[in-house]
């Protein structure tokens, strides 16, 4: 096999694992998972509101996880990467062990990862440089 067989294999077990963590989150979010409705109330949020932003959030994930599988544009990958961060941050936040954090640093480095294969785009500024499939 050569290198860039090695290079799309690689590239699609990213974009496969980023779905799975990116839309089994979202299902999560979806069914109102108890503990991170209490996360969110932890922000001055009330359970009526926290009840209300975490589905959306859970449809927000599941988007991206489709997009990424589907066709994974530089800036969702940017997003995937940025939120997978503060979300395993997030576990320290409110109270968990810091290897909480630890343990989700793949919520970020997958879709950073996969982000950084092709490389970022050459003028950060470009919007329609965002906008290409890595």
């Amino acid at each position: 096999m050569n290198t860039n067989k090695y290079t799309k294999l690689t590239q699609w077990v990213l974009r496969i694992a980023i779905a799975g963590e990116f839309i089994g989150h979202g299902v999560f979010g979806l069914l109102g998972k108890p503990e991170w409705l209490g996360w969110i109330q932890q922000f001055g949020f009330s359970s009526a509101a926290a009840a209300q932003i975490l589905p959306l959030v859970g449809l927000l994930d599941i988007t991206v996880g489709v997009l990424v599988l589907i066709r994974p544009f530089k800036i969702v990958l940017l997003w995937a990467a940025i939120w997978g961060f503060w979300t395993a941050l997030l576990r320290p936040i409110v109270g968990l062990p810091i290897w909480d954090f630890v343990e989700r640093w793949t919520n970020w480095g997958a879709p950073l990862a996969l982000l950084l294969i092709p490389g970022l785009p050459k003028n950060i500024k470009d919007a329609k440089e965002w906008f290409k499939t890595s």
